[in-house]
């Protein structure tokens, strides 16, 4: 009989679905930092829901009406509270799926959660009843210049419209981007703030490099001695990618947080004993999703990181 690693042991202890609560402007990269889940815990056990699924019209509809999605009456979240507690329980639901390419609602289709079901969304954390219902959350919150960037590169690459589109579309839901979404942060287990790269703003668009803080809600006990090693020698040479750690705390939502900013690239020679300790809890290589290059961007260490913070709340519940 296979072992199993205490993480796969915890997770089937917990009844029904772990659900995580991922909340956040739409183009803010709420996908991009919860990537490493599913690589590393594999389609079998993560599972994922947009919550565009549950707006109430499509993109015509929102048009004539001259509503935003990021207006609640414009999202049936009565229905998503109802879905999670049906999903929570580890049983199916029939839902809608968004067509983001023709801005239709399709379907209904039958939705099967795995144990862990990924929340993704703007109005992921806005009610009592969704909050309770996540087992962790968090908040993806980059700068407006950031944000204005990668709206304009995603809806003009991929969403087929003109720049000038994009740029009225972003003024006209900041409005309600700042009354629904943003306050939205306050309620997470664990913000990520991202801005452009003090090495120089262009290696945003030509390595996805940027300055990210993970900011978190302390943890009860630090637990096993996993993390980076500092190799000294490496810091004595020009062999390794320039980058930036800074740590301290900060107060948000009434609460002190632990901040961790990293700026630059992370050489994987500091991170052995991080790497080995996912690759024993998941029983998967996490070359899977850090492949063969020699540095991490600050997006690859965070979402590795946001990975740790999983098996561990996970490890705690059993």
């Amino acid at each position: 009989m296979e072992e199993r690693s205490p993480f796969h042991a915890a997770l089937s202890a917990i009844p029904g679905t772990y659900i995580i609560g991922v909340a956040g402007d739409s183009g803010s990269g709420k996908t991009t930092f919860t990537a490493a889940l599913r690589h590393l815990f594999g389609d079998r056990l993560v599972s994922t829901i947009t919550l565009d699924d549950y707006h109430l019209y499509d993109r015509e509809e929102r048009r004539i009406r001259n509503i935003t999605p990021l207006a609640p009456e414009a999202n049936n979240l009565e229905g998503l509270e109802e879905d999670l507690r049906t999903l929570k329980a580890g049983r199916p639901v029939r839902k809608k799926v968004y067509n983001h390419t023709t801005g239709m609602l399709e379907g209904p289709v039958e939705f099967s959660p795995s144990r862990i079901l990924i929340l993704e969304g703007l109005h992921t954390l806005f009610t009592p009843g969704l909050r309770e219902l996540m087992d962790f959350s968090l908040y993806v919150d980059p700068a407006p210049d950031v944000k204005r960037e990668w709206k304009i590169k995603r809806d003009t690459g991929k969403r087929g419209y003109s720049e000038v589109e994009v740029m009225e579309e972003i003024r006209r839901r900041q409005a309600d981007y700042s009354r629904y979404i943003a306050p939205q942060r306050k309620c997470a287990d664990a913000v990520v703030t991202i801005s452009f790269s003090r090495f120089g703003r262009e290696l945003g668009w030509t390595r996805n490099i940027y300055r990210i803080t993970l900011l978190q809600t302390p943890v009860a006990e630090p637990g096993d001695e996993i993390g980076f090693s500092i190799a000294l020698p490496l810091l004595a040479t020009t062999t390794t990618c320039p980058f930036s750690l800074e740590y301290g705390h900060r107060t948000a939502g009434g609460r002190e947080m632990a901040a961790l900013t990293i700026d630059g690239e992370c050489d994987q020679r500091f991170l052995p004993l991080f790497l080995r300790y996912l690759g024993k809890e998941t029983g998967i290589d996490p070359a899977i999703v850090v492949g063969d290059r020699k540095c991490l961007s600050p997006s690859g260490l965070v979402q590795l990181m946001f990975c740790w913070r999983i098996i561990r709340e996970i490890l705690t519940r059993a």
